[in-house]
């Protein structure tokens, strides 16, 4: 895989979580823990590997009413809604302010959309909270942002990439994705897209040069 942009590249499609935005697994694992659940959280949901449920609210397949009910099964009756999605949203910290900006510049010199597996009570959440980043709105930023619980698509389905490249009729040999997981990469490979894994240790600007 590529550790830098090419030069013939003239579309990114990046990944939110670990690439621009920053998530902790743990801290939603704890909170439900604190709750009181009766699974081991580190077990039925984390970055390898999660139970069916939350791909199910991923592919936007299950409503958030739904998903509430589902946990339900592992928590005490008097567990409210609002306790929920505060558990749930505890995974997310932030977008990275150098990150967004970097974005800001790179909008300039090429096409770039947003490909992230994520659902309707995060996403709720993580539009809140780009509004403190100028511009403050995907759709200002991206030239379309794509998420998979609008979809019925999550990452690492082939399906989805194709969508994404035949919807906005790009070319995928001039096109690469970002994404911080390797799997999803292997995924959009299989659709055609060149790929460039985002890693901890190199700041995202490095990538481009910057």
């Amino acid at each position: 895989m590529n550790q830098t942009v090419d030069k013939n590249i003239s579309t990114i499609i990046f990944d939110l979580g670990g690439v621009l935005f920053d998530i902790d697994y743990k801290l939603t694992q704890d909170a439900f823990q604190k709750l009181g659940s009766t699974a081991d959280f580190q077990t039925v949901y984390s970055q390898q590997k999660q139970a069916g449920i939350f791909d199910e609210l991923e592919k936007g397949n299950i409503s958030p009413a739904q998903f509430r009910s589902g946990l339900r099964q592992w928590l005490s009756s008097d567990v409210t809604d609002e306790q929920i999605d505060n558990a749930w949203n505890a995974i997310l910290i932030g977008f990275r302010a150098r990150e967004i900006a970097l974005l800001n510049k790179l909008k300039d010199r090429y096409n770039i959309f947003l490909l992230s597996n994520t659902n309707e009570i995060h996403l709720s959440q993580v539009l809140n909270m780009i509004k403190m980043h100028p511009p403050g709105d995907m759709d200002k930023i991206f030239t379309k942002a794509y998420y998979s619980c609008r979809m019925g698509l999550r990452k690492p389905e082939k399906s989805i990439y194709e969508l994404v490249i035949h919807e906005n009729k790009l070319n995928p040999s001039t096109t690469v994705f970002i994404d911080d997981l390797l799997p999803n990469l292997e995924g959009a490979q299989l659709a055609g897209l060149q790929t460039l894994h985002c890693t901890p240790f190199v700041k995202l600007e490095e990538y481009f040069g910057e």
